[in-house]
């Protein structure tokens, strides 16, 4: 009988699509996400070149002795010449650097997307870069992850399930869009599309904003005089709701270095409800505790159905 992982890399290979057949791809950055990445296209056929680039040699040789990539490179010019596909797995602010250093490498041939958690900032790299969005630029945004980062994170179903928005521009190519939607369902992702702005604005509600409350909470909570104590009898709930305060702090950091304005303002609307919650209870307030506890329970558990029910948040 096969197992749970056999089972899904046999399924995938049967519904792999033709068009990454021998295809020439460049990963930069083997964290969490670009080494998932590899780690599922390695499991899944061996006719693509898989070449990492990155500075840790030490995490890209493991890369290799392990076979999840067929070459390494600590130089992105040299790694990306004739590559078919280029998938830039950095931090988001590290971006307009990686795309400096491809200008002068890559063919028009050659198909660009990006991970990053904020489009608008990506699309203004890539114009400042080359003047204007290139056909051949797909952003895109795996919206899965862990509070645990780098390469010994990474894992090769981690986008098994997972949501993947894309933003093409008007301009972009249906075939670069093609060939960067077939890598996400590869590794058995599901693929939407919408604007950049809409991205921005609904991961600022439902990523940023969450991600912000929780290094707040526990920022806060460890700077108190008796903090040892507080945490020695915090319960469950405690470490669910702040579980992603272990997040990679560089990562989170530009990300609201470059979506500080949709952050900005759901937190306004946040910290507004929030003081009304405030003062119901210092007033003891039960009927406005009781309908905004209701309220939202009532919206989770509706969430928690459409997203059970295989719901998405993709465009009309």
């Amino acid at each position: 009988m096969l197992s749970s992982s056999e089972y899904w890399v046999l399924t995938r290979q049967q519904v792999m699509p033709d068009i990454l057949a021998s295809k020439k791809i460049v990963i930069i950055g083997l964290g969490l996400i670009g080494g998932s990445i590899a780690r599922g296209l390695s499991v899944l056929r061996k006719d693509i070149e898989i070449t990492a680039v990155g500075r840790n040699e030490t995490v890209l040789q493991e890369a290799q002795t392990e076979g999840v990539i067929t070459h390494l490179s600590t130089d992105i010019k040299t790694a990306c010449a004739n590559a078919d596909l280029v998938i830039i797995a950095v931090p988001s602010l590290t971006v307009e650097r990686i795309l400096e250093e491809l200008k002068s490498v890559v063919s028009e041939h050659t198909v660009i997307t990006d991970a990053a958690s904020v489009k608008s900032t990506i699309v203004d790299a890539v114009i400042n870069t080359f003047g204007k969005v290139p056909v051949n630029f797909v952003p895109g945004h795996p919206i899965a992850g862990s509070e645990h980062s780098g390469y010994s994170a990474s894992s090769a179903e981690l986008y098994q399930g997972k949501k993947v928005i894309l933003t093409p521009l008007d301009n972009t190519d249906e075939q670069a869009v093609n060939l960067v939607t077939a890598l996400w369902q590869s590794l058995g992702a599901e693929v939407l599309t919408m604007s950049v702005k809409k991205h921005d604005s609904i991961l600022a509600a439902t990523s940023h904003l969450p991600h912000l409350l929780a290094f707040s909470l526990v920022d806060t909570l460890s700077q108190q005089g008796e903090s040892e104590e507080i945490f020695r009898y915090a319960a469950g709930g405690f470490r669910d709701f702040t579980r992603i305060a272990s997040s990679d702090p560089q990562m989170w950091h530009d990300i609201f270095m470059a979506n500080g304005e949709a952050v900005v303002e759901v937190l306004d609307v946040y910290m507004g409800d929030l003081s009304r919650l405030r003062q119901a209870v210092l007033d003891k307030n039960s009927d406005d505790l009781k309908s905004t506890f209701k309220r939202a329970k009532k919206s989770r558990d509706k969430f928690l159905s459409h997203f059970e029910n295989g719901a998405d948040l993709s465009d009309d």
